[in-house]
């Protein structure tokens, strides 16, 4: 795997970013129920804050780390890395998906502080129901069909907009509002706002976004043939490995005076 920052490094680019995507998707919903009382219109509100947000911070951020911000796509990575050696190992996923996880609770207590509300607020928007963990799972396995198969075509450099566009596409044809991340989903249940998810609803929400992962990956191999792309961290972005500086050289005058 090919990684041009420290581990270290890698894993706090990815708790911060994935902080502010949940501080995008849980202050835009604030925001957007304090100004109006159509849903419609908040959830269109939260829906566009949250893409234009998400290509910012992929663009941003997948250089040094991948932007994965989701703790499917780190696991997706691992999965489909592992025959060739390219994808992330066990040492970082277990840096990533803990720095996700405690990056998202972050981003939501942010949003509660930021706009006056409870720092700490757990849901109670119950989200308990076969057709939205339906959703989650469609919403999941769009995500990495779509991450994953940019970067098997050659296109990861489209991903920024690409992505930020089916999640906010898909904000509005699943049924679940695409969470389709493990991370922001356990981070909004800290939320008891617009964008937030009741306690007892996240585990659901999680096994469907797992299975998700699973049939996104199964499309992907369907898609593009076996083995299916070993991204590692470049499952977004790709990354720029550092270039070494030449060393300078003498003209051939001054040489021939030293030999």
């Amino acid at each position: 795997m090919s990684a041009g920052a420290p581990l270290v490094r890698r894993a706090a680019v990815e708790g911060i970013g994935t902080a502010a995507l949940v501080a995008v998707v849980v202050g835009s919903g604030i925001q957007a129920t304090g100004l109006t009382q159509d849903v419609g219109v908040q959830l269109l509100a939260n829906s566009l804050a949250t893409v234009f947000g998400l290509v910012v911070l992929i663009a941003l951020l997948g250089p040094v780390s991948g932007a994965h911000f989701n703790p499917v796509v780190t696991l997706a990575a691992y999965v489909t890395g592992r025959r060739s050696g390219d994808g992330p190992g066990l040492r970082e996923v277990a840096a990533y998906v803990p720095a996700q996880v405690a990056g998202a609770i972050g981003g939501a207590v942010l949003a509660n502080a930021m706009f006056a509300g409870p720092v700490v607020a757990f849901s109670t928007h119950d989200r308990w129901d076969a057709h939205l963990w339906l959703g989650e799972v469609v919403a999941t396995a769009g995500l990495v069909w779509l991450i994953f198969g940019l970067a098997r075509a050659g296109r990861a450099h489209l991903a920024p907009v690409l992505v930020a566009s089916y999640i906010g596409a898909a904000y509005w044809f699943t049924s679940s509002t695409s969470f389709a991340n493990p991370a922001v989903t356990i981070g909004r249940a800290f939320t008891d706002t617009f964008a937030g998810i009741a306690p007892a609803s996240v585990v659901p929400f999680l096994a469907a976004q797992l299975l998700g992962a699973a049939l996104g990956l199964a499309l992907v191999a369907a898609c593009f043939g076996r083995p299916a792309p070993a991204l590692g961290d470049e499952a977004v972005v790709p990354q720029q490995p550092a270039t070494p500086v030449p060393a300078p050289t003498r003209p051939a005058e001054e040489s021939s005076l030293t030999s």
